[in-house]
Formats: C-alpha cells, sequence, structure tokens
C-alpha cells in the first residue's frame, strides 16, 4: 500500500486540528467554569439545565410575588391598627355621651371629636400601598375607593373582589380586603336584628343591650315573622309583640304572647333577648328588624347627630343603636386582622419552601452545567502535551522525503 507524503500531511493537519478544536473547549470550559457551554457539549445535561432554569425562573416570580404581598399586607394590618385605635376613641366618646351630667357644650365638643375621628377614619380607608394602589379598593383601579357625596355621606367606588397573588403553582392568596367589605356592609344592630324605641314613642323607655339566646329559635321564628317584630305597651307597661304583616303572637296555649315590663328589666321572646331601661308611656313601641346594614362613616354621622338636640331619652336610644353599629364594625375590623395574620403565616410558610427550594435546584443546576475545575485543568493539561507530541510529529514526517536520501 502506498502511502502518499500529501495523504500524511492531510491526516497530520486533520489531527491538529481536531485536537485544537478540544484544546479550546476545555480552555472555554476552564475559564467559564461551565462544561456546557453549547446544547452539542452534552445534549442531555443541556435539556436538563433549561428544564432547571425554567423552575428557577417560575420559582424567583413567586418569590417576588410573596415579598410584594407581605409588603402590602403588612401595610393594610398597620392601617386597620390605626383604624382600630380611631373607632376606639369614638367608642369611649359614645359612651361618655350618655352621662347624663353633661352640658350641651361638653356634647357640642364631643361632636366635633367624633367628626375629626370621621375625617380620618376617611384618610385612612383611601390609604395606599408601596406601589400607589388604593389597599381597600378591591380590583379596581388606584383611584380613591371613597368619596365624600355632597349630602356629607360616603360611597364606595371600588370593587367587591379581592386582589389575589400566585404563591405557587395552582395557588393564589388574598393581598388585600375591599373596602365593601370592611367598612359598609356592615350589618346592623347586634349583627342578628336591630331593636329600636319608636320614634313617636312618649315615654322614657331605652331600649339598652339585646342578642340572639336561641339561634335555632331566632332563625325559624323570624322566618315566619316576616323578617320582623313589633313590641307593643299598654298601660301598666304590659307588652304584646305583632309580626311584621301585624299579627300577634301568641303562646302554646294560643293566648296572646307577651306580660309586665318593670324599669330596669328585659323583654324575651322567640330566642331573642331585650334589656330595657325607663318606663314606656301606653302606645309606645320597640321595632325589632332584620337584615339591615350600617357602613361606619353613617355610623359615626349617626352619632354625632344624636348628640344635637332632643333629651336624654333620646340621646340614650339613639347612641345605643350607633354603639351597636359601631361594636359589628371593630368585630369586622379585628376578624380581618386575623384573616390577614393567617395570610402572613402563610406567605412565610411559601416563602421558606422556596428558599429551600432555590437552593436544592441550584445546586442540581450546578451539576448538571458546571466543570470540575480539576478535572477540567487536567483535561486541559493532557489535550495541550497531545497538541504539541502531533505538532513535532507533523514536523518530523515533513522532513522525511526520498530527495533527502538521494542528496
Amino acid at each position: 500500500m502506498r502511502i502518499s507524503i500529501s495523504w500524511a500531511y492531510q491526516q497530520s493537519l486533520a489531527t491538529m486540528q481536531a485536537q485544537q478544536s478540544a484544546l479550546a473547549a476545555s480552555q472555554n470550559e476552564v475559564s467559564t467554569g461551565t462544561r456546557v457551554n453549547l446544547p452539542s457539549d452534552d445534549p442531555a445535561a443541556a435539556a436538563q439545565i433549561v428544564g432547571i432554569g425554567h423552575t428557577l425562573a417560575q420559582n424567583t416570580q413567586y418569590a417576588a410575588n410573596i415579598a410584594g404581598a407581605n409588603t402590602r399586607l403588612a401595610t393594610e394590618e398597620s392601617t386597620l391598627d390605626s383604624v382600630t385605635d380611631l373607632l376606639d376613641r369614638a367608642r369611649t366618646l359614645g359612651l361618655g355621651a350618655l352621662d347624663g351630667s353633661l352640658s350641651a357644650q361638653d356634647l357640642q365638643g364631643i361632636g366635633t371629636e367624633l367628626g375629626q375621628i370621621r375625617d380620618q377614619l376617611l384618610q385612612y380607608a383611601n390609604a395606599r400601598d408601596a406601589n400607589g394602589n388604593a389597599l381597600f379598593a378591591g380590583t379596581g383601579d388606584s383611584k380613591a375607593p371613597f368619596v365624600r357625596n355632597a349630602d356629607g355621606s360616603v360611597s364606595y367606588q371600588g370593587t367587591a373582589v379581592q386582589q389575589r397573588a400566585a404563591i405557587g403553582h395552582g395557588l393564589t392568596l388574598p393581598t388585600g380586603d375591599t373596602g365593601a367589605a370592611v367598612f359598609m356592609d356592615i350589618p346592623a344592630g347586634n349583627g342578628d336584628f336591630v331593636a329600636s324605641a319608636g320614634a313617636a314613642n312618649q315615654g322614657s323607655l331605652v331600649v339598652g343591650a339585646n342578642s340572639v339566646t336561641d339561634p335555632a329559635r331566632w332563625t325559624s321564628s323570624v322566618a315566619a315573622a316576616g323578617g320582623g317584630f313589633t313590641i307593643s305597651f299598654g298601660a301598666g307597661g304590659h307588652w304584646t309583640v305583632q309580626d311584621a304583616a301585624g299579627k300577634p303572637l301568641t303562646d302554646a296555649a294560643g293566648q296572646p304572647l307577651g306580660g309586665d315590663y318593670a324599669d330596669g328589666g328585659s323583654i324575651a321572646f322567640e330566642g331573642l333577648s331585650i334589656s330595657l331601661s325607663g318606663t314606656p308611656a301606653a302606645g309606645d313601641t320597640v321595632h325589632v328588624t332584620t337584615g339591615t346594614t350600617q357602613n361606619v362613616f353613617a355610623t359615626l354621622d349617626g352619632m354625632i347627630a344624636s348628640l344635637q338636640g332632643g333629651n336624654a331619652t333620646q340621646l340614650g336610644n339613639a347612641m345605643n343603636r350607633q354603639l351597636e353599629s359601631l361594636d359589628r364594625t371593630l368585630d369586622t375590623v379585628a376578624s380581618t386582622q386575623v384573616a390577614i395574620g393567617g395570610r402572613l403565616d402563610v406567605l412565610g410558610q411559601q416563602g421558606a419552601a422556596y428558599a429551600s427550594l432555590g437552593v436544592t435546584y441550584q445546586s442540581a443546576l450546578s451539576n448538571a452545567r458546571d466543570a470540575d475545575p480539576y478535572q477540567a485543568i487536567s483535561q486541559l493539561s493532557l489535550q495541550s502535551a497531545a497538541l504539541q507530541a502531533s505538532q513535532q510529529v507533523f514536523v518530523a514526517v515533513k522532513s522525511l522525503s526520498l530527495f533527502n536520501y538521494l542528496r
């Protein structure tokens, strides 16, 4: 078999080019610290690197969402703390107004402070988060969700849908509460019903604390009564009850339901109890209504209005009803804060999980992508030596010629 010099040159050149290419790859591996710089370097590892990269990017976004949700919820929680302080102060002022020794000027001063509290509360209701978005607008835009109308009342212009953030695959969490739920749609009275003295009452009857004592009986009786009752007083404080249609309620014997009321006593029927004070005049009434709501701004307006004129009986009845509504608002704010605390706990757990997963995924990514520096340097040295040897062999082969022997 005849081997030409040209063929020997080509073989040597091909070998050196292959070795130079391998050497360049090793040099790149050593300088970058990664062994997979192109998919062709290791197709299986390249696919794994892409998959881990996508997962890391997704988890990074979830972690950013969690951080944003934490900030927003912490801001809401702090705002509601301030709201609670305001409402507690309003409650203290309302209770103080029931002191019969206060002068008209004292009551006017209380009304002025309640007006200031109402204005501060409106500011808190329109509070914004770190990004300038309204905390209590729901999914509405960034404008103030609460506006004061020409008649002094307050309207809500946000939505009734909570903002939510994606904090995991298929997992979302509310990052705020709507102004409708926190400030507007507050159950009136004790939360189950409102017991209010009739506007035309002539006696000194004042409606005090009231509650549902038998929920099951109350639920069935109020449905049968058409949503409410009227307690009517006759001579000597004798009382009877009619349903919403004016039909008298009867006892088990078929007799009209009623009894005799004494000052400071209470009236109980159909699973409810109402505490009273004072003496009713014949024809006086107490109305029990259900299913009504009252926003906190209207409650504060009602407290202010109750201080403007009227006798002690009228003040007591009006202020007691507003204090009941104020207590329901405090309950709503407190339950909202409890919900926020639960969400913050979930965010903390989810954030810790992503931090741990991040370490795991980064380790897997490093295993698939990064080069072993000792192995890479050793490989580089071997390839460099091999290239030098090939070059020396080429020099030796190049000098082999028949003419060298003929000289």
